[in-house]
């Protein structure tokens, strides 16, 4: 199939969407029914298919490219494609219950709604072309766009606190990207500097392919603006704190898409730099930067979650603990890091994304997100709380689900790395320990109990979506199957020769 059509079309169709929705509108759907779900399923299956075709000709024949080389797809892309395609199944096929839910409640009219899928198509589009680009330029200014979106996602319900929790993410965020944009500015300095065309100065095969004439003194200081940048967007250290009233906050299938691909998304445009700066700078540079950020996120997510008492914000300050450790892969480097890092980051979209999406139907049953109020969901609610359960065993890192696989992956190679990574390694496991703890023991009261009365409770969500995406979570740490040569493939992308 055309590439053109096969790297355009992850973002085109989610824009033809959103179009869509803001011209036809939602119908009311009859008492008891939930609104079809098949409309706002076209754009995560085109980004599925796209990205399964794409994987096919990148195997076979390298990169593709479209757009006059505005756009590439290498195994990374892909990788990320799949990713965002299948974490936007999971958070599409919850909606309509959970909108449904919504009504029920009069938290939510036709033209909120409306207005919310709109925005949803519009964030995928974003997301995707982010993924996508190969101009530096173009990821910024996609990576900025989804923060535009998100933020009137994040207040979608217009409360007092859902407003507030807005209003700080756009403030923290907007200074994030202010920084990655100084940044992608002196890599676009160095490397005119260093001679290449205005047209390819921020085109990333290029950069890679010339590195080594960047001047290093420039080059430092971009790439040290663009990790705290892209960092702020992935819930990294030192920018960090709109995370937890944002997803706490957000509709539970926008959480879903935040932590589950939001924050990865970012991360990937933080690996894309990776990759210029060990060639320009050497690996000691980005492995110090990238250890050093990913061992404080991790410190204060794991205390965090020992004094948290609201299970949405458990959730968010997870995302952050899970971030972390992709950090840490990253800055360890070589085949068998970067293999678990994006491992890592397929399992926790999967497994997040069903954990959010299962916490937004436990808010619309209890009336609550504090966990001191929750208890007996599996006598109350089996279905959802039982998937809620499974989530948070999988976030855990337990067997089978692939989030054991990546972090025992992470795990080995920080051991045998050298560099003084052992120590650093040892420390992030003890504070993984403490945060296994934490999410444990919380979880547990809100599953275990005697329920309140009544006893039992329809379930009012589609468990299907998020059935779905255990049973990917869990096949995933079996086996990769047909996924192996691609994730083999986007680690030397990336720099794990």
């Amino acid at each position: 199939m055309n590439s053109a059509l096969l790297l355009t079309a992850p973002a085109a169709v989610p824009l033809l969407t959103a179009a869509a929705y803001a011209l036809t509108g939602t119908r009311t759907p009859r008492p008891g029914r939930h609104p079809a779900a098949w409309p706002g399923l076209v754009s995560p299956l085109a980004i599925l298919l796209c990205g399964t075709l794409l994987a096919a000709g990148v195997l076979k024949g390298g990169a593709r490219t479209a757009c006059s080389g505005l756009l590439r797809a290498d195994a990374l892309t892909v990788w990320m494609l799949l990713v965002v395609g299948a974490v936007a199944l999971i958070a599409c096929g919850a909606t309509p219950a959970y909108l449904a839910g919504e009504r029920t409640a009069e938290r939510t009219t036709a033209r909120t709604a409306r207005r919310y899928h709109v925005l949803v198509h519009a964030f995928l589009a974003a997301m995707c072309l982010a993924v996508v680009s190969a101009n530096l330029g173009v990821l910024w200014v996609a990576v900025e766009a989804t923060t535009i979106v998100t933020a009137f996602l994040v207040g979608h319900r217009r409360t007092r606190t859902s407003v507030e929790a807005a209003w700080k993410y756009v403030v923290i965020c907007s200074a994030g990207i202010a920084l990655a944009f100084l940044g992608t500015v002196l890599i676009y300095y160095a490397a005119r500097q260093a001679g290449i065309a205005e047209a390819w100065a921020l085109d990333w095969p290029t950069l890679v392919a010339r590195s080594g004439r960047l001047d290093p003194a420039v080059t430092r200081l971009g790439i040290t603006l663009v990790v705290l940048g892209f960092g702020a967007k992935a819930g990294l250290i030192p920018l960090h704190a709109w995370l937890p009233d944002a997803h706490s906050q957000a509709p539970a299938p926008v959480s879903a898409l935040m932590s589950g691909v939001l924050l990865s998304v970012a991360f990937a445009a933080i690996l894309r730099y990776r990759v210029i700066a060990d060639a320009a700078l050497g690996t000691d540079f980005t492995r110090l930067l990238l250890a050093g950020i990913a061992l404080l996120t991790l410190a204060l997510a794991a205390g965090l979650l020992l004094s948290q008492r609201d299970y949405k914000r458990m959730l968010a300050y997870s995302s952050m603990e899970h971030m972390s450790l992709i950090a840490l892969a990253a800055a360890i480097g070589g085949p068998l890091a970067l293999s678990a890092a994006l491992l890592h980051i397929a399992g926790h979209g999967l497994a997040k994304s069903v954990a959010f999406c299962a916490s937004g139907r436990i808010l619309q049953l209890t009336g609550t997100t504090r966990i001191g109020r929750v208890r007996g969901l599996l006598a109350r609610t089996p279905a959802v709380a039982g998937l809620f359960g499974c989530a948070v065993v999988a976030l855990m890192a337990f067997p089978p689900f692939s989030l054991f696989a990546s972090e025992l992956g992470i795990a080995r190679a920080g051991f045998r790395a050298g560099s003084g990574l052992a120590p650093v390694m040892a420390a992030a496991l003890v504070l993984v320990l403490v945060a296994f703890a934490a999410f444990a023991a919380r979880t547990a009261r809100m599953l275990f109990g005697p329920a309140p009365a009544p006893p039992a409770v329809p379930e009012g969500t589609a468990v299907w979506p998020l059935g779905l995406g255990l049973a990917a979570c869990a096949a995933l740490g079996v086996s990769l199957g047909p996924l192996t040569g691609l994730l083999h493939a986007a680690a030397r992308a990336i720099g794990g020769h």
